[in-house]
């Protein structure tokens, strides 16, 4: 890159970024150089269109230069910035959390509209398992803010980051260390209205599957499952547990495995629907204690 100020202006930037990113088998090249840009600029990243002829100043370069090297080596684009969006949150995430998918985004607007916020509607006591980052909960909490919301994960530095992320936006979440597969050994009182999970679903031997900058850079404990009848089946047994009758169950699962995690569910107890993501793939089971 050179650093002649004379060459650089917002779309020169953006055109070389673009192509840089390009040849090294970035995803989503143009958008990648346009949150850098906008990050390092400190400005909107539609708002770039509006400054194309903008000179970039030596400082700006200075800064934008590490940045670039970072992604250019598959570095996940919201681990660079230090946060995401996640609906009307602001998540920061680091390597110790999964980043939030849009998947999960589609989860929770499900989920909440099966809850509506009506006039008079009854307050919901909520447990997000596997929390991560605390994306779930956080957002439930930001659009139902009278509910009472729980989260667990087994990681202390997924617990250390969610407890960051709800202080920052301003809601009150319970969260709680333990691990779902040993749900009977968990310090849990009363019961819920809903439950809520996105728990690790990959397969080991699916890795070579996955996408560079997952692999490399998201945490391996949030992403890879050894056995998914196991995982899931623990979920549903804590469901069984201590949801309250006519509770509700809202999984995403693999896109492979819908049907088989369908299956593992107590056809006389429950309930079941496997619903598609917008991508039209196989991705919520959403279940009802009968």
């Amino acid at each position: 890159m050179s650093t002649k100020l004379k060459d650089w202006t917002v779309l020169s930037m953006l055109e070389w970024g673009t192509e840089y990113f390009k040849e090294r088998g970035i995803p989503d090249p143009r958008l990648s150089i346009e949150w850098l840009l906008a990050e390092t600029l400190q400005v909107k990243r539609l708002d770039l269109y509006l400054k194309f002829d903008r000179p970039l100043s030596q400082t700006e370069l200075d800064n934008i230069r590490p940045l670039v090297k970072r992604r250019a080596k598959h570095e996940p684009l919201q681990y660079i910035l230090g946060y995401t969006e996640f609906m009307n949150a602001h998540i920061t995430v680091s390597p110790e959390v999964l980043i939030p998918r849009i998947e999960t985004e589609q989860l929770v607007e499900i989920l909440l509209d099966d809850h509506p916020s009506d006039e008079g509607s009854e307050e919901k006591k909520v447990i997000d398992i596997g929390t991560g980052s605390g994306c779930i909960p956080i957002a439930l909490k930001m659009e139902r803010p009278d509910w009472q919301v729980d989260a667990l994960d087994i990681s202390k530095e997924a617990i250390r980051i969610a407890r960051e992320n709800a202080e920052n936006n301003e809601v009150d979440v319970n969260f709680i260390s333990g691990n779902i597969l040993q749900w009977k050994e968990l310090p849990l009182e009363g019961s819920y209205d809903i439950i809520i999970s996105n728990p690790p679903y990959v397969l080991p031997e699916e890795k070579e599957e996955l996408e560079e900058q997952v692999v490399r850079h998201e945490p391996s404990l949030a992403l890879f499952c050894d056995n998914l009848e196991k995982m899931y089946g623990s979920v549903i047994r804590f469901s069984e547990k201590y949801l309250q009758d006519q509770g509700m169950l809202y999984l995403e699962v693999h896109e492979k495995y819908g049907e088989q995690i369908q299956q593992l569910f107590d056809d006389t107890r429950w309930e079941t629907s496997l619903l598609k993501d917008y991508d039209k793939k196989p991705r919520f089971i959403i279940a009802k204690l009968a």
